[in-house]
This record gives C-alpha cells, sequence and structure tokens, in this order.
C-alpha cells in the first residue's frame, strides 16, 4: 500500500508509532522542531524490550515542505493544540485522515471545527516510553493502540488503516464509542499522571487543594511509589471511581472492575514515570486542559461531585503558576 504518512509532534509517543511505521515501508515524514538538525543526520533510534531499531523517516522543518499526506499522525502535547490551525493545513488535502494519538478530551473536537470535512480518527495509547533525547525513545511496556472513529463507528478505511498499523507491529483494536473509550483512559491518566506531580506538594495539599506557602517541593512519585500500599494508593482508587461515576452520568457504562484492572496492568510497570511528570519536573507547561480541566468541566455538567479531581485541579494550578519545580527523581 502506497501511503504518505506525516508525523506532526515527534516526542516519545510520535517518534515510537512514526518509526514503527517507517520500519514498515512507508513513506513517512516528520515534522521536526527543535530536534530537525538531530533527526536529520542520525535517524530515529527506538530502544526496546522488542527489540532495538533504527530508521530513517524523512525529516521537514515546515508542512509546506511536506505536502500533502494521506495520514496524519498527530502526536503534539495539547498544549501545542493552539498551533494546529498554521501546522496541519499544507499537510491535509480531500482524502486525508486525521490520526491524533492525544491525551484527554476535547483533541477530535478541535481537529474537526477545524477541518470539518475530513476523516478524524482517535488513537488511545497505553504504553510505556520516554523521549531520553532528540531522536531516541525508551520503550518499557505495551503499545496498544485502541482506535475509534469521531462521530460515528469505524467505516472501512478505518479499519484499513487499523490493519496497517497491525502490519507494522503496532498492536491494534478498534472501538465503536469513541468517547468511552477516552473516559477509560481517563481512569487511567487522572491519578497517575495527576497525583504524580500533585505529590510534590504533600499529602494534605492534595487533599484540601491548598498549596502550603514557601513549602520546598518533594520529588514526583512514579507509579510504584502511588501503588505502595500507602494512602496515595487509596487516593488513586478514589479519583478512578470519581472518573467512572463522571462516566456513568454521561452515558458510558465503565464497570467497578475498570480500576482493579487498570491498577494490576500498572503494577507490571515499576517505577514508571508518566509524561506530565517529566513535563513538570523540566518546567515544560502542563497538559491540565485536556486531562483534568475538561473531564472536571463534563463531571460538574453532569451534576457528580468529583472533590478529589477538583482538589487536583486546584493544586496542578497552583504548582505551574507558582513556577517551583521538584528535585529530580531519583
Amino acid at each position: 500500500m502506497a501511503v504518505k504518512i506525516g508525523v506532526v509532534g515527534c516526542g516519545a509517543v510520535g517518534s515510537f508509532y512514526g518509526a514503527k511505521l517507517c520500519r514498515a515501508g512507508y513513506e513517512v515524514h516528520f515534522l521536526c522542531r527543535s530536534d530537525y538538525a538531530v533527526v536529520q543526520t542520525h535517524g530515529v533510534h527506538i530502544y526496546s524490550p522488542e527489540g532495538d531499531f533504527h530508521v530513517r523517516p524523512k525529516t521537514a522543518n515546515s508542512p509546506q515542505a511536506i505536502g500533502v499526506c494521506d495520514l496524519v499522525l498527530i502526536g503534539l502535547k495539547t498544549t501545542a493544540n493552539h498551533c494546529f490551525a498554521q501546522w496541519l493545513p499544507p499537510l491535509v488535502g480531500p482524502d486525508t485522515v486525521l490520526l491524533t494519538l492525544q491525551n484527554g478530551l476535547g483533541n477530535e473536537e478541535q481537529l474537526h471545527r477545524l477541518f470539518p470535512h475530513q476523516r478524524i480518527l482517535g488513537g488511545l495509547c497505553f504504553v510505556c516510553l520516554n523521549r531520553i533525547a532528540p531522536g531516541v525513545v525508551r520503550h518499557m511496556a505495551y503499545g496498544q493502540v485502541t482506535l475509534g472513529q469521531f462521530g460515528q463507528p469505524p467505516d472501512e478505511r478505518t479499519r484499513q488503516l487499523a490493519r496497517l498499523l497491525q502490519q507494522a507491529s503496532v498492536p491494534c483494536e478498534l472501538t465503536d464509542d469513541l468517547d468511552r473509550a477516552h473516559w477509560e483512559k481517563l481512569t487511567w491518566n487522572i491519578p497517575f499522571n495527576g497525583l504524580g506531580v500533585a505529590a510534590t506538594a504533600g499529602y494534605e495539599a492534595v487533599i484540601s487543594g491548598q498549596l502550603m506557602p514557601n513549602q520546598p517541593l518533594a520529588p514526583v512519585l512514579p507509579t510504584n511509589r502511588l501503588l505502595d500500599g500507602s494512602r496515595w494508593e487509596v487516593l488513586v482508587r478514589e479519583l478512578m471511581r470519581e472518573v467512572i461515576a463522571a462516566a456513568r452520568a454521561l452515558g458510558f457504562s465503565l464497570p467497578d472492575a475498570l480500576a482493579d484492572q487498570q491498577i494490576a496492568r500498572t503494577r507490571t510497570m515499576g517505577a514508571y514515570r508518566a509524561s506530565t511528570l517529566l513535563d513538570f519536573e523540566l518546567g515544560r507547561p502542563l497538559e491540565l486542559d485536556s486531562l483534568f480541566r475538561e473531564p472536571f468541566r463534563r463531571a460538574q455538567a453532569a451534576g457528580v461531585l468529583t472533590p478529589r479531581l477538583a482538589a487536583l485541579c486546584s493544586v496542578l494550578e497552583q504548582l505551574e503558576q507558582s513556577g517551583a519545580r521538584p528535585p529530580r527523581f531519583g
């Protein structure tokens, strides 16, 4: 299949899945910013328990240099969604498919407002990986993508894309309800991305939603520290229950057992630091809107009380506004 693929957002997620597609023989173009010279010269290196590999995708530092693609894979942090209107139009033709692999809620809606006539897909990635240097990704575990179509069940072209991903050694399953799948993933993202950062302010701050003045921050908490049987694990479960309750009020029948399933899978990850923890340590903007504020707004609109999520949103906002940074996790 002759497919031209553009990758916008070449961090850990975009680079990992883009590299797999490149290794499978597709024409893959990376739209790079700060990493442009490194990726152009050295390519992309993936270190993985499934086997290390190296690819040399085509590279560009402007979307105009890539041109219209059959598939645009979006791996941007949602804090960069304001760049959609600048970076995406040169890549989009009448038959282009847009696939966002971003976290949280609202990304497909933003794409639909810009491109109302395009096929827009959401891909929810369950994967442990980090970008450890420009053009270098360390993959630790998992890698499955749950693929859904915005606004309707998957059609045949979406099914073809799922097969394309599978042929590129990307485990892929289809969902008939993309919105429900987003809420399923939020049961993981909200506690493990959110608490891992908010815990730097201390347990009492996370419970009250209020930072103590001039309090030094502790290191971020990776997944194993959040699931060590302490009061942090209790908070993980309470947040998961709130997310499940909000999803049910919105019409998505998430089972109570989902929390136990997510926790069981997370225990196998070891000391994994989710992306928001790394962003916070490095002083990057946090994905507050898509991952935390928007789910909270929708829970409120559905009449669901989520006191733990409300306090978590408050602490994360205060931490970002303060500009304080924790000591690096050791």
